[in-house]
Formats: C-alpha cells, sequence, structure tokens
C-alpha cells in the first residue's frame, strides 16, 4: 500500500475512534488547528506524563515550571523574535497557494533520497541474505547517480539558507524544476521573508491597549524565571527547567495533519551549564534523548540524527531526532546549544542582573543552555503512525493499534459474555476493584468478537471477558491485543498481571 493512502487511513481512524478532530467541524473547521477527542487526550496526557516523568522523576536537578501564555513584549525583541522569528515565503501565480521555499526544496531533496532507497529496495529483494546495502550504494549507477543530485543540491540549499539569499533559494526551485502540487506550474513568486507570530492586544481600551504576542515557544517563560527558580530551589549548576505548554505560530503551510499546526504544545527543558561545557552536555542529552524515543519499541533503524543546514542565531549546535513517518523522515524533536544569547540579551534589554553565582569558581557569570524540545502533537501522531497496524487473520481482518502499553488510552475492558446472569454486575465489580489503578472501560453492546475489534482499534492492551464460570470460581479469559492469546486467570491477579505491563517503570528501565 501507498505510504500515501497509509496516511489517509491513519487520519480517518484518528476521527473514527476519537482521537483527533477538526476543530470547529461544524463551521466547516478552523485550517490547522485540531481538537482531541476522548481517546486522544489519554493518550495525548499519557505522552505528556512519560516525557514529564524521565526529566523531572528520573533527574534530581531538574525541575518543572508553568509560564503564562502571554509575556512582556519587549522579551520576544530581547529574544530575537521579533526581527528573526521569520520563515522564507513563495507563491504560485496561477495556484494562489502559498509555501515555504525551503520546504519544497526539502521534499525535492526527499524525491532523490527515495529514488535511491527504491533502488536498494528492489536489490535487497532479488538478492535476499546475500545482499550488502553499504556495497549496493557505493557501486550501483543509479544509487550514485541520484546521490550526486543530492550532494550537489544540498550543499547549494545549506549555503543559501545560511547566507540567507532568498534570491537563490528562488533560483534552486526554478533550476529544480520544482512545481506546484495544486496547478502543476512553475510560475513562482520572489522568496520573502514572513513573521510566524500572532499579535493582539492587552488593555481596557482601544486608545490605552498595547500590542503583545502569543508566545511561539515556551523557552523564554523558562529564561526569565531561570534566577527565581534557581533561588527559590537552591538549584546548582548543572540544573535543568521543564516545561509543557501551548504555542502559536502562524505557520505559512500548515499541512500533514497535526504535524504542523497553528496552535500546537511543547515539551522544553533548558539545562543551564557552566561556560565551555555546553557542548559535553550537548552530547549527553543528545544520547538521553534518542533513548527516549527507542524505549517505545518502534525500531531503531526509524530514528536517525539530522544535523541542522543552518544554525539558528542562538545557537552553536544544533540536531533533530527524525522519525520515519509515512510521509518520510522528519523532525520530532530539536536539541540545541543556545550559548548564553537567550540570557544575556534579557539581561540586556531588562536591565536586571541574572547570572549566576558558581560557589566552586567563585565567580558570577551568565550560563549556557543546553534545549531539547518536543512537539506533542508530532509525538502524538509518531506514535499512532507507529502503532497503526492492518492485520489479515485465517477468517477476516482486523486494525490494531499496537501502543506500548503505558500510552494506551484505556489499558483493561472487561466486558460481560452476556447482558444477563448477573454478568454485567460481576464485571462492574472488577472495574470499581481496579480503576483507581488504571483506566478501565466496560462494554457490552454487539458480539464479543465485535468488541475485541473495537477495543483493537483503540490499542486497548488488555481485554477481560467475564462468563458464567467467573461467578462460580471468580476467574476470567484475558485476551492479549497484540498477539489475540487467551488465558484463564483469577480475579484477584488481574492488578498485578496489568499493572504490571501499563506503568512506566518498563519504559524507564530501558533509559539507563
Amino acid at each position: 500500500m501507498a505510504q500515501e493512502d497509509i496516511f489517509k487511513k491513519l487520519v480517518a481512524h484518528c476521527k473514527e475512534y476519537g482521537f483527533v478532530f477538526q476543530s470547529s467541524e461544524i463551521y466547516d473547521g478552523l485550517g490547522a488547528v485540531y481538537d482531541y477527542g476522548q481517546m486522544g487526550v489519554e493518550l495525548k496526557n499519557n505522552i505528556k506524563k512519560y516525557w514529564w516523568d524521565s526529566m523531572v522523576l528520573l533527574h534530581e536537578n531538574v525541575v518543572g515550571l508553568d509560564s503564562a501564555i502571554f509575556m512582556h513584549p519587549t522579551i520576544w525583541k530581547a529574544s530575537g523574535h521579533v526581527d528573526a522569528f521569520n520563515d522564507p515565503l513563495i507563491d504560485n501565480k496561477d495556484s494562489k497557494k502559498r509555501y515555504r521555499a525551503d520546504v519544497l526544496i526539502e521534499d525535492q531533496l526527499g524525491k532523490f533520497e527515495e529514488k535511491m532507497n527504491k533502488e536498494v529496495a528492489k536489490a535487497k529483494k532479488r538478492f535476499g541474505d546475500a545482499f550488502d546495502e553499504q556495497q549496493f550504494r557505493e557501486t550501483n549507477p543509479r544509487v550514485l547517480a541520484n546521490k550526486q543530485k543530492y550532494d550537489e543540491l544540498h550543499a547549494r540549499f545549506a549555503k543559501a539558507l545560511n547566507d540567507s539569499n532568498l534570491e537563490e533559494l528562488k533560483q534552486i526551485i526554478i533550476d529544480q524544476e520544482i512545481v506546484c502540487p495544486i496547478s502543476g506550474s512553475r510560475n513562482w513568486t520572489d522568496v520573502r521573508q514572513f513573521n510566524l507570530m500572532f499579535s493582539t492586544e492587552m488593555g481596557s481600551t482601544a486608545d490605552g491597549a498595547s500590542k503583545i504576542f502569543l508566545r511561539p515557544e515556551t523557552a523564554q517563560g523558562i529564561f526569565v524565571n531561570y534566577l527565581n527558580v534557581q533561588k527559590t530551589g537552591r538549584m546548582k549548576i548543572p540544573f535543568g527547567i521543564a516545561q509543557i505548554g501551548k504555542a502559536f505560530r502562524n505557520e505559512i503551510v500548515a499541512r500533514q495533519f497535526i504535524f504542523r499546526m497553528r496552535e500546537f504544545e511543547q515539551m522544553e527543558m533548558q539545562f543551564f551549564v557552566r561556560p565551555g561545557t555546553e557542548l559535553d552536555w550537548f552530547n549527553k542529552w543528545k544520547d538521553t534523548r534518542i533513548a527516549w524515543h527507542r524505549a517505545l519499541g518502534f525500531g531503531d533503524e526509524n530514528y536517525r540524527f539530522h544535523e541542522h543546514e543552518k544554525l539558528a542565531h542562538y545557537a552553536n549546535a544544533a540536531v533533530d531526532v527524525e522519525y520515519k513517518f509515512p510521509f518520510g523522515f522528519k523532525e520530532v524533536e530539536g536539541i540545541h546549544s543556545r550559548t548564553d544569547f537567550d540570557l544575556s540579551q534579557h539581561e540586556e534589554y531588562s536591565g536586571k542582573k541574572i547570572r549566576y553565582f558558581d560557589p566552586e569558581l567563585n565567580e558570577s557569570y551568565v550560563p549556557y543552555v543546553v534545549e531539547t524540545s518536543i512537539g506533542v502533537d508530532r509525538m502524538f501522531l509518531q506514535v499512532v503512525a507507529a502503532s497503526y497496524c492492518e492485520e489479515q487473520l485465517e477468517k477476516d481482518s482486523r486494525v490494531v493499534l499496537k501502543l506500548p502499553a503505558p500510552l494506551a488510552p484505556i489499558k483493561l475492558a472487561v466486558l460481560p459474555l452476556v447482558k444477563k446472569d448477573g454478568l454485567p454486575e460481576k464485571a462492574r465489580e472488577i472495574i470499581d476493584s481496579l480503576k483507581f489503578d488504571f483506566n478501565c472501560q466496560y462494554d457490552e453492546k454487539d458480539s464479543i468478537g465485535k468488541r475485541y475489534r473495537r477495543q483493537d482499534a483503540i490499542g486497548t492492551p488488555f481485554c477481560v471477558t467475564v462468563d458464567h464460570q467467573s461467578a462460580e470460581d471468580n476467574t476470567v479469559t484475558i485476551r492479549y491485543r497484540d498477539t489475540m492469546k487467551q488465558e484463564r486467570v483469577a480475579i484477584s491477579d488481574l492488578g498485578n498481571i496489568i499493572g504490571g505491563q501499563v506503568n512506566f517503570k518498563g519504559l524507564f528501565g530501558k533509559l539507563n
């Protein structure tokens, strides 16, 4: 099945089973804004808990913060967002559609990469176990030809980005004969910069209102509070501040479902270090964060690091963790060495000293910062995409979300075999005994087979069937989602059987 078709099925599945809805759908929706349904909010909260606990519980020197969305407007001047928070914009004159010039070129690079991968896949199928992929990539003429095109375009693209050369970006689009996906034409405007921040006004009267911004990132709330946290928490460098919160960006091209939205949620941690040690900590956090992703069990080969073509104005090192989505490798997390740019800027613009006194060195300095930043919504999409599975069985087929058990919205479904003979009451007793330990769901509608399929589709790892024998010996049949294996167990053992699989200890154990 084509990857594009798989992605369409993912989007449809998310709506059908209560994960994600188009925002304001009854009014024909609002572009690139989505709501999380009853299953989606549970999965999203579980992802956030996995991140939060891995940061705050597992690291003694990382604490939390929840800063306001509205902030003093000078903050965004100091951080560089007012002057430099831009994306290169280009319009197609025929379709009147707007695109990010860098994304158009990245997609072209992806096409060369896809051609190389197709040649490798065909050869792997032809030669089987004897296939040497590295040798094939180094010797096959078609792979080498596409590799040369990729490298030449990549070098030219990186230089244009680093030089902020908008004319060259347009020329690359022309030379590569990149067409508008809607009109199919190459009738492009010039490339120009577009600021991504949403602005609004704060004040009781129009004359007295001041212009403020919806925050485009959560990091600045951490920076302006770092000294408050350090002093009140008696924190010693190195230490980190973690935060989960909403951010807002007026994206030029918001696309690919919840991958790129205008209102989104971030999980960020800013780690404050002694100047000169930042690159060591940058590499340590790279290892820590990739381990966090891989612990979910979606395949190490589906993750890779991508070095930035152009460093942001505040960074001296930056890398993305990319996951292989149905539409290719895309960023899910960024790790940046932000130097002392942000804190120094806020010290200058505020006129306040926000330096750290290091008792070991007996001196004060502005700390350097290593950042890890992950989009909750992208992570949500990655988890759903990695878990979505269509299986052909002996007599029928099923769609199943093979979610890691700790992330699953519903951990246990309790199903009475029939709606009589005291079985519903017995099922309710089981839920009442377990509902404070994990999320349970009662389901009595339709045949037992249809109920199993419904739970498979939302990713429930365990189903328990209550039958007439249950009333006699207090045992039930437990069914495991991934294998569909069933076994008879005592009701009193359910808590230990399920609890051991759905808590986060198993995942955290893989992070060491």
